[in-house]
C-alpha cells in the first residue's frame, strides 16, 4: 500500500512538470477545413506514437506533451489527402504550425492507405485504430488492446462501450470468433496477431448491401489480423485442482493461414465457469466472482459444473465465397438449494409464503451453426445461415411451501418431488438473396426465415396440497405426465429500392408470417393395484393448437443530407389466427382477426466525426397467444389455475428512444446520453383472484396508459502522464414504470422508481500496477395504489476493487475484493457480506505459468436478493460456492510465420 502512495505522489507531481503545446490548422488546397485529421508525434528510432489528437471541425488542434530536448517527427494524416511530415527539434516552448494544407490523392492507393501510421483515422462511418500504437504488456490480450483505445471502456462484466455505445458484437476478420458477443476472442487472441480495430455502427445484412445507415445504438468492433503474421497458430493449456475436489481445466489451439481459420477449445470444471470464460489473473475463476446484477448481490446461486468441447472452421474456398463452421457440445450439472420468502398483496390483507427447494439438473447439447455467404457476381449476393441444436436434461426437484394469511393463521401447505426428462430440437435457418440493378439506388432484396422446434417431456409427478382453510379440496398425485410441445414459425420479406434522387429512395417491402404450435399433454394416475400408471386423468389431459398468418405491406423512404440520415416506414398487419383446444371430450375453436397500423420513424445526425444525435420512434404490438384466450383450465400446479380471456385484444403500444454521444480525442474524454419509453395504448396483464384457501384463479385482461421510462448518461476520461494512466467514469441510470393490473377483482396500479448511480476509477503505472476500484448504489421505491401496502423501498451498496501487481519480473499478485449491502432483506437472510479472491502466480520457462489462487477467502460468500414487483416483494436465498484454494498450471504457446516483404 505504501508503495502505491508513492507512486500515486509521483504520479500528482508529474502534472506540475513544464508541457508543450503544437497548435496549428489543417485545411484543404482550397482553405477548407479538414475534421478529424490526426496528428501525432513519433519517436524517430522506434517510430513509436509518442501523444496524438485529432483536428475540431474547424480544423484546429492542439498538441499538448511534455517538453523535452529530444527531436521528433510530426505527421498529419486525414482520409484521402497526402501524409505531411515534419521534424519538431527541443520543446521547450509553444510552437504554432500555423495553416496545414493537405493535398488530395489523385488516385487513392490501397498500398499508401495501409502503411499509413497513423494512431487513429476516421474513415466515414468508421473509427480505426493502429494497434501498434499502443503500448501493451508482453503477452497481452486484445481485452488490454481495447482498454487502451480511446472512447473505449470495458466493465467488469466484461460489457464494452465505444464513445457511450453499446457494442454487440466482435469479429475478427469480419467474422465471429466462435460467438458473436467476442468474449473468447478478447480474453484468449494475442494482441500482438491484430493489425487494426476498426469501430462502426452495426448495421443489418440489409442495411450492408444496400448502403443504408444504421438505424442501431450499438456498434460492431473488428479486429483486423496484421497481413505480415497471418499465418501460424497459438493456444493455452490449464490445469487445476484444490481444496474441496474442486478443478478446472481448459484449451484453446487456433491455426491460422490467410483466410483460413481452425480454432479448438474445450473445458471443463466445478467452480460455475459456463462455456468457456478465462481470465488473464483468475483463469477460469472468472465464472464464480462477484457478481451483483438483477437486483441481487453476490455471486451466483447453485454450484455448476460444467464440460464443453467446440470446434471453429472459417475459409474462402473459392473467389467471392465466405464459410463460417461451428459446432459445440455443452454438459453441466446445477446443484441448487433455496430458500424464499415471498410477500403476497392484496387489496385487504395479505399473504406470506415461505419455501425450501433443491433441484438437480443434468443436460446436454450440441449446437450447429453454419455462415454461408457468397458474392455471385459484382450485383447479386446471397447468404445462407442455418443452425441445428439438439439436447437432453433430466432435472429432479424438491419443493415444499407453506401459505399464511394477514392474521397468521395457516392456510395451505404443499410438498413434491418431481422428476422430468426433456428432449428438444431446434431447426433455425435463415437465407438471404440480394441483387443490385444497373441503376445505382435500386436494389431488391429478399429473405427466408423458419424456426422448428419439437421438445418432448416426459415426468414423473409426487405432489401433496393440503388446504387448512377454505372449502378448496386437498390435491394428491402421483402421476406419468407425457407432454408434446412443437413449434413451426416462417417468416418471408421483400424488399424493393427506388432512387428519387441521389439523396432520396423509396422503399417497398411485404412481410408474410405463419407460425403454428401445438401443445399435446396426457395425465396418467397411478395404478394402486399393479403400480403402473395406466389411469387416464382426464382433467389434467389436453390438446391445444395456436396457428396464425399475417400480412404486412409497408412503403417508406430514407433520405442522406449532408450529416443527415433519416428514414420512415409505415404499414398495416393484417392477421388472422386459428385457436383451438380439445379438453375433458370437448372440441374449443376460436378464431380471431386482427388489423393494426405499425411504422418506425429513424433519424441519424452527425454534428461532428464524435458527436451524433439518435432517435428512433416505433408503433408496436404483439397478440395474445392460445393459452391467452382459450377458456380451458390449466391445472397443473395445485395452487394455481389459469384460464384464458376470449375477448382478451392485442397489444399496441408506441417505443421512443433517442440517444446523444460525445468524444472528444483531444481530452480523451467523452459522455453519453439516452432516454427510452414505452407508452402502452393497450397491455396484456395478469388478472388474479385468491380464494378463502389461498387458491390463485388467474386469467388475462387488458389495461390502458401503462408506461415505462428509462434515462441514462454515463461520462469518461482518461488521463496519461509519463507512465501514469487515470481513468474516470461516472454512470446514471434511473428508471419510472407504470404498472397496472388486477388482484380479487380491483384494478390495482403500481409506480416503481429504480436509481442507479456508479463510479469507477482506474490507476496504471506502467505495466507495473492495475488498481480499479469501482462503487455502485441502487435504489428502488414501488407506491402502490389500491394494496394492502402503500409503498415499500430498498438499496443496495456494491463496492469492488481489483488490484493487480506484476513486479518484481515474472510474478503476477491479484487482488479482487468486493462488500455487498442490502438495507431492506427481511428475515434470516444476512444483509452483507464480503467476498475476497486472490491469485500469486509466476512464470517460468517463458511458456508456463504456477498459479495459487483462493476464491471467497473470508469465507463469507453468499447469494441473497430481494425483488420488488407490482404484486409482490420476495427475498431469495441460494447456496453459492465457499472458499477453495486451486493450485494451476498454465501452458501457453504460439509461432507466427512473419512475413517482412
Amino acid at each position: 500500500m505504501l508503495r502505491f502512495f508513492v507512486f500515486f505522489l509521483y504520479s500528482i507531481s508529474s502534472f506540475a512538470q513544464k508541457n508543450t503545446v503544437i497548435s496549428g490548422k489543417v485545411v484543404t488546397e482550397k482553405d477548407s477545413p479538414i475534421e478529424s485529421a490526426t496528428i501525432y508525434l513519433m519517436h524517430p528510432k522506434d517510430f513509436s506514437i509518442v501523444v496524438y489528437t485529432l483536428s475540431d471541425k474547424n480544423g484546429h488542434f492542439k498538441l499538448e506533451t511534455k517538453s523535452g530536448s529530444q527531436n521528433n517527427i510530426l505527421k498529419i494524416s486525414a482520409e484521402g489527402y497526402l501524409e505531411f511530415s515534419d521534424t519538431i527539434e527541443k520543446r521547450t516552448q509553444n510552437i504554432d504550425l500555423g495553416v496545414v494544407r493537405l493535398m488530395k490523392y489523385d488516385v487513392e492507393l490501397d498500398e499508401v492507405i495501409i502503411k499509413n501510421e497513423a494512431p487513429i483515422r476516421i474513415k466515414k462511418d468508421t473509427i480505426e485504430f493502429n494497434a501498434s500504437s499502443f503500448k501493451l504488456r508482453p503477452d497481452a490480450n486484445v481485452e488490454a488492446l481495447l482498454k487502451e483505445l480511446p472512447g473505449v471502456t470495458i466493465d467488469m462484466d466484461k460489457k464494452i462501450m465505444v464513445n457511450g455505445k453499446k457494442v454487440n458484437q466482435v469479429l475478427v476478420n469480419g467474422k465471429p470468433f466462435f460467438d458473436a458477443d467476442g468474449k473468447i476472442a478478447l480474453q484468449n487472441l494475442p494482441a500482438e496477431l491484430i493489425k487494426k480495430v476498426q469501430v462502426s455502427d452495426t448495421k443489418t445484412k440489409e442495411q450492408e448491401f444496400t448502403k443504408q445507415a444504421s438505424t442501431s445504438e450499438n456498434v460492431s468492433i473488428n479486429l483486423t489480423i496484421d497481413k505480415k503474421k497471418n499465418k501460424g497458430f497459438f493456444g493455452k493449456l490449464l490445469g487445476g485442482y484444490g481444496s474441496s475436489e474442486k478443478y478446472e481445466s481448459s484449451a484453446l489451439l487456433s491455426y491460422f493461414k490467410d483466410k483460413r481459420r481452425v480454432s479448438f477449445l474445450a473445458s471443463s470444471n466445478n467452480i460455475n465457469a459456463s462455456g468457456f470464460s478465462m481470465n488473464e489473473v483468475f483463469d477460469n475463476m472468472g465464472g464464480g466472482r462477484n457478481d451483483g446484477s438483477g437486483g441481487s448481490f453476490g455471486s451466483r446461486g447453485g454450484i455448476i459444473k460444467s464440460n464443453m468441447i467446440g470446434i471453429s472452421y472459417t475459409d474462402e474456398w473459392f473467389k467471392g465465397e465466405s464459410t463460417d463452421l461451428n459446432y459445440y457440445f455443452n454438459n453441466s450439472n446445477a446443484d441448487n438449494t433455496n430458500k424464499t420468502s415471498e410477500l403476497t398483496l392484496l387489496p385487504t390483507g395479505s399473504l406470506l409464503s415461505k419455501s425450501a427447494s433443491k433441484s438437480d439438473q443434468d443436460s446436454n447439447r450440441h449446437n450447429v451453426s453454419l455462415n454461408f455467404e457468397y458474392k455471385v457476381s459484382p450485383s447479386i449476393k446471397v447468404f445462407f445461415a442455418p443452425a441445428i441444436q439438439t439436447g437432453k436434461t433430466v432435472s429432479v426437484n424438491a419443493f415444499d411451501r407453506k401459505t399464511w394469511d394477514e392474521n397468521n393463521q395457516l392456510i395451505n401447505s404443499s410438498n413434491s418431488f418431481n422428476t422430468t426428462q426433456s428432449n428438444n430440437t431446434n431447426f433455425r435457418n435463415n437465407l438471404r438473396f440480394f441483387l443490385n440493378a444497373k441503376k445505382e439506388g435500386r436494389y431488391f432484396t429478399a429473405s427466408f426465415e423458419n424456426e422448428n422446434s419439437r421438445n418432448d417431456l416426459d415426468s414423473k409427478v409426487n405432489s401433496l396440497t393440503v388446504f387448512a382453510e377454505g372449502t378448496s379440496p386437498d390435491d394428491l398425485r402421483n402421476q406419468n405426465v407425457t407432454q408434446k410441445n412443437n413449434r413451426d414459425k416462417y417468416i418471408g420479406n421483400l424488399q424493393y429500392f427506388e432512387p428519387v434522387t441521389d439523396s432520396l429512395r423509396l422503399n417497398f417491402s411485404v412481410i408474410t408470417d405463419y407460425e403454428k404450435t401445438s401443445d399435446d399433454k396426457k395425465t396418467f394416475d397411478r395404478n394402486g393395484q399393479d403400480m403402473e400408471y395406466d389411469v387416464f386423468n382426464e382433467s389434467l389431459s389436453n390438446f391445444n393448437s395456436f396457428n396464425s398468418f399475417g400480412v404486412n405491406p409497408k412503403v417508406g423512404f430514407s433520405m442522406s443530407i449532408k450529416k443527415l440520415d433519416l428514414s420512415a416506414s409505415a404499414g398495416t398487419s393484417v392477421i388472422r389466427t386459428e385457436n383451438h383446444a380439445f379438453y375433458l371430450n370437448e372440441t374449443i375453436d376460436l378464431n380471431k382477426n386482427y388489423f393494426i397500423p405499425n411504422g418506425t420513424i429513424s433519424a441519424n445526425y452527425s454534428i461532428s466525426q464524435s458527436q451524433s444525435v439518435l432517435m428512433m420512434y416505433e408503433r408496436k404490438y404483439t397478440i395474445p397467444s392460445g393459452n391467452q384466450v382459450l377458456a380451458v383450465a390449466d391445472l397443473d400446479n395445485p395452487l394455481v389455475v389459469r384460464t384464458g380471456n376470449p375477448n382478451l385484444k392485442a397489444s399496441t403500444f408506441h417505443f421512443l428512444q433517442t440517444g446523444f454521444s460525445s468524444y472528444n480525442f483531444e481530452s480523451d474524454s467523452g459522455y453519453f446520453l439516452h432516454f427510452s419509453t414505452t407508452y402502452f395504448d393497450n397491455q396484456i396483464v395478469g388478472a388474479s383472484a385468491y380464494n378463502s384457501s389461498g387458491k390463485q384463479i388467474s386469467t388475462f385482461d387488458n389495461v390502458e396508459g401503462t408506461y415505462d421510462m428509462l434515462l441514462a448518461g454515463e461520462w469518461n476520461k482518461r488521463i496519461k502522464k509519463d507512465v501514469n494512466t487515470f481513468g474516470l467514469r461516472f454512470s446514471l441510470y434511473a428508471n419510472y414504470n407504470l404498472n397496472k393490473g388486477f388482484t380479487n377483482n380491483q384494478l390495482y396500479e403500481a409506480k416503481a422508481f429504480r436509481l442507479n448511480p456508479g463510479f469507477g476509477f482506474t490507476y496504471e503505472y506502467g505495466e507495473l500496477l492495475n488498481i480499479q476500484p469501482y462503487y455502485n448504489f441502487t435504489y428502488n421505491d414501488i407506491r402502490y395504489n389500491n394494496t394492502s401496502l402503500s409503498s415499500t423501498s430498498n438499496t443496495t451498496h456494491n463496492f469492488n476493487v481489483e488490484i493487480t501487481n506484476f513486479w518484481p519480473k515474472n510474478w503476477v499478485f491479484g487482488n479482487d475484493f468486493g462488500y455487498n449491502y442490502n438495507s431492506n432483506i427481511s428475515g434470516p437472510y444476512k444483509r452483507d457480506f464480503y467476498l475476497w479472491n486472490t491469485s500469486l502466480s509466476y512464470k517460468f520457462a517463458k511458456q508456463f505459468t504456477f498459479k495459487v489462487k483462493v476464491y471467497d477467502l473470508l469465507n463469507q460468500n453468499q447469494s441473497t436478493s430481494r425483488t420488488i414487483t407490482s404484486t409482490a416483494v420476495v427475498d431469495s436465498e441460494s447456496n453459492v460456492l465457499k472458499r477453495y484454494v486451486m493450485f494451476s498450471l498454465l501452458y501457453k504457446f504460439k509461432n507466427f510465420v512473419t512475413n517482412e516483404s
